[in-house]
């Protein structure tokens, strides 16, 4: 019986920004899927969905 469970990006089990999403058998990990880019403003988020044009206003302000 698999299980699929949402860790983050905000976990107390975890030292930092980081999302996984983690498929379980029972006690058994069988995926780890990690999601990355929430550090730092979300800079990296932001930036998978713009244009290099629409994110220009973004690294203007590091």
């Amino acid at each position: 019986d698999l299980m699929i469970v949402n860790m983050g990006p905000q976990h107390p089990s975890m030292h930092g920004v980081l999302r996984l999403i983690v498929t379980l058998d029972g006690e058994d990990v069988i995926d780890c899927e990690p999601i990355l880019g929430y550090l730092h403003r979300g800079m990296e988020k932001i930036a998978e969905n713009r244009t290099i044009i629409q994110y220009l206003p973004y690294v203007t302000r590091i």
